[in-house]
């Protein structure tokens, strides 16, 4: 049987060997010793703060009413503008280094940042309702807004999308991807921080849909499960690397409908009122009102 000054030796000489940068090789992000570095448990207190303040009494605690509203909204959105201001700061110091007088700045920035997201809750609010009536009313099985919030997994998926992409326009590094898989891992749903959403939208059951960066959403769009927004092709730059930031995802126009499983590619437009059906490969412009089957293109009745 082993000693236990024999197992210390072994633990021992594990601590040594993870502790070794040359085992981390490019896995290891250099930065300034002490600098905050981003926290995934930070995020998601963060995503369930805001949730909480956006929908009272459905996340965080229940016993919320019209008499405690406002002291509850008080101290979380305290709490959120303290943790968001930490956690942006940590995004703004992951790009590099930072001496002193680099970091003040950028502590002054964080703030000034989780200030600027904070004032546009009430209009993010105003959005995700419209977000949850288009839910409501496309499920005959629902029964209430409050099963919508409370049940829904397009609610969460969309309310973080919605904090992350408010985050990615403020200018905040890292922490709107993380957020944007949060709510990937939670519900099956990817939604790149990066894609322009409008209002009233809705992803029925949700599980296997792909929302790339550059994808740009109209109002009143409804997404069923297994539906990608993706990109058709990566054009490369001279060293064969891919080329970054180039339009390459779907517009989809108002009103429309994409049925489970569908996939569709490349910077196309689906036009106002078009129809997607299931299992169906799309790569080319589908005109307004038109219908895409599997089978056929059949146009809208006029």
């Amino acid at each position: 049987m082993a000693t236990q000054k024999t197992i210390d030796a072994k633990l021992i000489s594990v601590i040594d060997a993870l502790s070794d940068f040359g085992s981390l090789q490019n896995a290891y992000h250099h930065t300034n010793d002490g600098l905050p570095f981003p926290s995934g448990t930070s995020l998601l207190e963060i995503v369930e703060l805001t949730r909480e303040i956006l929908f009272p009494g459905y996340f965080g605690n229940s016993f919320v009413d019209s008499n405690t509203l406002k002291y509850h909204i008080g101290v979380n959105v305290e709490r959120l503008n303290a943790c968001l201001s930490e956690q942006v700061l940590a995004g703004l110091c992951f790009d590099g280094y930072a001496d002193e007088a680099e970091l003040e700045q950028k502590k002054e920035k964080a703030r000034q940042i989780s200030s600027d997201f904070i004032s546009q809750l009430p209009a993010m609010r105003s959005v995700l309702m419209t977000d949850v009536v288009a839910a409501y009313n496309g499920d005959p099985a629902a029964k209430s807004f409050g099963e919508i919030i409370l049940c829904y997994p397009t609610i969460k998926a969309v309310s973080n999308h919605r904090i992350a992409h408010a985050l990615l326009k403020l200018g905040v590094p890292l922490i709107p991807r993380m957020i944007s898989e949060l709510a990937h891992s939670e519900t099956g749903i990817d939604i790149h921080p990066g894609a322009t959403i409008g209002e009233y939208f809705a992803i029925d059951h949700g599980t296997g849909v792909v929302i790339g960066e550059t994808a740009i959403i109209g109002n009143h769009v409804k997404l069923y499960q297994g539906v990608t927004l993706g990109a058709k092709s990566f054009p490369l730059d001279a060293d064969g690397n891919p080329i970054k930031d180039l339009p390459r995802h779907p517009i989809v126009e108002d009103n429309v409908v994409v049925y489970c499983n569908a996939t569709v590619l490349g910077r196309i437009t689906i036009g106002e009122g078009a129809t997607i059906g299931g299992n169906v490969w799309v790569t080319n412009d589908v005109p307004k009102g038109e219908k895409v089957f599997q089978s056929k293109v059949q146009q809208s009745s006029k």
